[in-house]
């Protein structure tokens, strides 16, 4: 029986880099750093992306838990180095020294302010460092471990965008599930459908003009799911509240609908 997936994450957006650890993957499961750093790339795609995508690379280093390209059994440990830190030495770094520039304006949106009231700090910049989207880079490394356990079961989980701005797709996929996620990846937009695409490119190129941004929507699917997981008998053993839990956590991610 499995055991229970538990994952932490630590790290700066521009401090040495990102450490993860993911409990509960069961033993002589096959794992590479190549599997992983192909799903990470994938997380660098996209049109319109900022320009720190030029900059990291992404590489997952399997520090622990791993013997031979096979689980342990045991946690599983993960680094990411942030390139970027080479131009952020003094202001990350962790020993004291004579840097003194301090953010003092929260941005409205953000985790600024409550992040600053909350721990004591006079310097936002220790809240925007733990607060930024960089932090999914190790969610998707720690994720693409799990994604291996799911081809397993041949459990499929695929995506596609739907909507950016008020451009919408929502012509049922004529592609087989198993091709969905290639088909996605070829995309700069992760839109299936031709003819959308271009003008989702467009609108974002437009806001971009404008120093705007834009919203959108992802349909996830999930094919090869068996009965009984999540239960019914308690609000936080429900597979939906997992799944919301989860899926809220990301920065600016807003839930609509579960199928």
């Amino acid at each position: 029986m499995l055991e229970k997936i538990k994952y932490l994450t630590a790290g700066e957006s521009h401090g040495k880099g990102l450490l993860g650890i993911v409990e509960g993957i069961p033993s002589h499961l096959e794992i590479t750093e190549e599997y992983i750093v192909k799903q990470l790339s994938r997380r660098q795609h996209g049109h319109g992306r900022s320009n720190r995508m030029k900059i990291e690379s992404d590489y997952a280093e399997l520090y622990c838990g791993v013997r031979h390209g096979i689980t342990l059994g045991g946690p599983i440990g993960l680094i990411i180095k942030n390139n970027d830190n080479k131009n952020w030495k003094d202001a990350m770094s962790v020993e004291r020294n004579t840097y003194d520039k301090k953010i003092t304006l929260p941005r409205p949106g953000h985790a600024d302010l409550a992040g600053a009231m909350k721990f004591g700090f006079d310097d936002i910049r220790n809240v925007i460092e733990r607060s930024s989207a960089r932090e999914t880079a190790m969610r998707v490394a720690i994720a693409a471990i799990c994604r291996r356990l799911l081809d397993e079961a041949n459990i499929i989980v695929c995506s596609r965008v739907i909507q950016i701005l008020d451009i919408k797709d929502l012509e049922k996929p004529k592609i087989d599930i198993k091709d969905m996620n290639s088909c996605a990846d070829k995309s700069p937009v992760r839109c299936i459908n031709d003819d959308i695409e271009k003008k989702m490119v467009d609108a974002i190129d437009s806001a971009k003009e404008k120093g705007d941004s834009v919203g959108g929507v992802i349909e996830v699917i999930c094919s090869g799911l068996p009965y009984g997981l999540g239960s019914y008998t308690q609000w936080d053993k429900k597979l939906q509240s997992k799944i919301a839990e989860t899926l809220l956590s990301i920065n600016a991610f807003k839930a609509i609908e579960f199928g």
